[in-house]
Parts: C-alpha cells; structure tokens; sequence
C-alpha cells in the first residue's frame, strides 16, 4: 500500500555532496521528512529517494546544511502527466472523455429481463417504452416503483416486478402469475358425439351413458355417449323406468379413414432481378435514425428492400443503442416458369400429413398412408388416404331435454 501511494505521490531520487551530508539528514528527519534506500556512495556523498511534494523543503534545508542537492531521477503519477502538458488536444479530449464518462454514466444504455417464461420480453420491453423507459432515458429521473405498478397493470400474467438501476444497466425483474386451474364446466345436458367415421375399438366413458361398444360401426354425428341416463326400477317392481340428463364427458378411439386432398398449379410467378438496386445508409442511436447516404424515394413499380442492422455490443454481449443500418431496394420483374412436378407433389405430401397429425392429435396413431396424384385443370391434386387410431369423441349440447314435472 505503501508503494503504491508513493506512485501516487512521486518519487524522486536525490544526489547530495557535502562535507557533513548526516546533518542535511539529521534536519531532514526533524522536519518530518520522509526518505530511504539512503546509499552511502563516499564519506560525503549520499543517493537517497523522498516523496515529490517534499522536494522544495528538501533543497531549502540543504541550503542550510551546505549540500549540493542533484536531481538524479524520478516517477509516479505527476510525472506521467507532466509528459502531455504541452499536448493540448490530448488533454482537451481526456478532459472530454473524463465529462462524456461521467455524463453518459447517468443515463440507461441496456434493459435486460428476466424471471420470464410465459410473458415475452419483447411485450415487456414494448409496454416499457411506451412508459417512456428506453435506452437513453436518464437513469436517476426514473421513478422505478410507480414504473414497476404500471407495468403490472398493463401487461397480463405478471404478479411482481421490480426495475434496479446499476450504472446504465437497467434490470427488469418479474414474477409470472400462477395461472389458476380451469375447471370443468359439469352443468347443463351433453352428450358425446362421433367427429368422424369409424370403427370403435376402446370407449372410456366418465358421464352419461355408453351406447356403443367395441367393434360398432358409427357415423359422424352418431351418439357414441348420451347424456340422458336411464335409472331402472327397483327388481319386481311395476315403476316404469326414470331418467336424468347429465354434462356427458368421456374418451371414445375408434378406427378411422381419413382422405385429404390438396391443389398447386403446375405455373408459378416468380422474381427476376433487373440488376438495378438502391443502398441507404443510416444510423441508430438512442432509438433515433440518422440517415447518412442514399435516398428512400423509389420509382420501381416491384422491389425488393433488405435491410441488415450491425449491433454494438459490448464484451459481455449485452447489445447497445446503437447499430449500423443498410437498406438495400432491388427492382425485379414477374416471369411465369413451371413448377417442378415432383418438389411439388413432395411439398403438397407434406402439408397433407401435417394436416392429418392435426386431424388425429397428439394420441391419435397413423398406421397407414397412401397417396395418388394426377392433374387437373392446369393444377396438380394430390390426395392422402390414411388409416388412423384416434380419439373421435366431442361434446355437444343435447337436442331433446327432459320436460320438468
């Protein structure tokens, strides 16, 4: 610690000549006068290092002593600086660096959020603007918990949130609401109907009751559970049957056949590139665009615009308000060409079994496909035929309610 305030300070190695050197030291030392890695170079020659701002008093007592006092060397903070006392434009741009830092310092430069998972960032980072809290913003002028209350008002699924400030680095802590279980819904009378034709292989009812079994045979609309349920009379006895009707809920697979067809034309517009293309240059800082070359003013009927945006960075990877812009206008021209028949049909394939993963869900089975294609009116079909085991099972309000007594 000692070394390093020395640095500070200054150091300066001496060279004192004199018939009696120990009395320039014996004054040194009741002055208070710090020194050392005193040499003995002869009997009245003596090398020894003092602080900077100690040098002055230094000389005065040699005067009084009768020494010669020689400069020998020196080092520390002062001296590096004195080098650029006559370098004006560099202490003109550190006495700028010193102000740009501690101004800029002040305002926000990075917003970062976290505790999300739901909720997107891009939500809470647009609802914060419009707040009026953006890179560039001044820092100590945000009220962060009236900000923090407003965000929990405008933007759904957030329970808490929290704004700190470090430096220029504002965080956005939040806390997504515990989303409350929806319940189901046992009132009024359903039955449960077939969404497709088929051949029942597992029937799981929970309310109502069944009206088929495995192996029948149902038809889209068929009631596969009722929810008018039949209570039969005590055994023996001559009451005629009563009945009740219930919110009908259960699970029905069935053995399906699924086709699906889909249609592209065998032409197809496509671009081609006249070669003629404009490039606009801008910059981006603080969420404010200066343009620096080119124009926006395009007469091409059909264009093209790419735009690539260069982001600073900093080390950590935490992106700055501030990027780089190129927007790049390319004129093209329509040109009608033929489709390649058979990426065609693979891309119509494609769509079609999505499509049928849609159909059958996510414990539905596809077991077989087939698909045939042929051309018609300009246009290629292609039509999937599958064989799927899934869930055909859907609610449906009941057509015939029972009369109240």
């Amino acid at each position: 610690m000692r070394k390093l305030m020395n640095l500070i300070l200054g150091m300066v190695v001496v060279r004192l000549t004199g018939p009696f050197p120990e009395r320039l030291i014996n004054l040194c030392a009741q002055e208070g006068i710090d020194f050392w890695a005193m040499d003995w170079l002869d009997e009245h020659t003596i090398r020894l290092t003092t602080r900077r701002y100690t040098l002055g008093r230094f000389l005065e007592l040699a005067g009084r002593a009768g020494c010669e006092v020689e400069r020998e060397s020196s080092q520390g903070l002062p001296d590096f600086v004195n080098r650029f006392r006559t370098r004006y434009a560099f202490l003109v741009g550190l006495v700028f660096a010193l102000c740009a830092v501690s101004v800029l310092s002040r305002f926000v430069l990075t917003i970062q959020v976290s505790g999300n998972e739901e909720v997107p960032s891009a939500v809470i980072l647009s609802q914060l603007r419009q707040l009026g809290v953006r890179p560039g913003v001044y820092g100590p002028g945000l009220n962060r918990r009236q900000l923090a209350q407003e965000l929990l008002v405008q933007v759904d699924g957030l329970s808490w949130a929290a704004l700190n400030l470090y430096g220029t680095r504002l965080e956005v802590v939040v806390r997504e609401a515990i989303q409350t279980p929806e319940r189901l819904d046992e009132s009024g009378y359903f039955d449960v109907v077939a969404e497709a034709d088929g051949v029942v292989t597992h029937i799981e009812p929970e309310w109502g009751e069944a009206l088929v079994q495995d192996g029948d045979v149902v038809a889209r609309g068929d009631i596969l559970i009722s929810g008018t349920v039949t209570m039969p009379p005590p055994l023996y006895s001559e009451l005629p049957p009563r009945y009740y009707q219930t919110h009908a809920r259960g699970r029905i697979w069935a053995r399906t056949w699924r086709v699906l067809t889909a249609v592209i034309p065998v032409e197809a517009a496509v671009k081609e590139y006249t070669g003629s293309e404009k490039s606009v240059w801008s910059l981006n800082v603080l969420g404010q665009r200066v343009k620096i070359f080119g124009t926006t003013s395009i007469s091409w009927p059909m264009y093209d615009k790419i735009t690539t945006v260069r982001q600073a960075a900093l080390p950590g990877g935490d992106a700055l308000p501030l990027s780089l812009n190129r927007e790049v206008f390319r004129e093209y021209q329509l040109q009608t060409v033929e489709v390649d028949l058979a990426a065609a049909q693979a891309l119509l394939e494609e769509q079609l079994l999505q499509r049928l993963d849609l159909l059958t869900g996510e414990d539905g089975e596809v077991e077989s496909t087939q698909f045939t294609a042929r051309m018609n009116d300009g246009c290629l079909e292609v039509t999937l035929t599958a064989q799927c085991l899934e869930e055909i099972g859907q609610e449906r309000p009941g057509e015939h309610p029972l009369e109240s007594d």
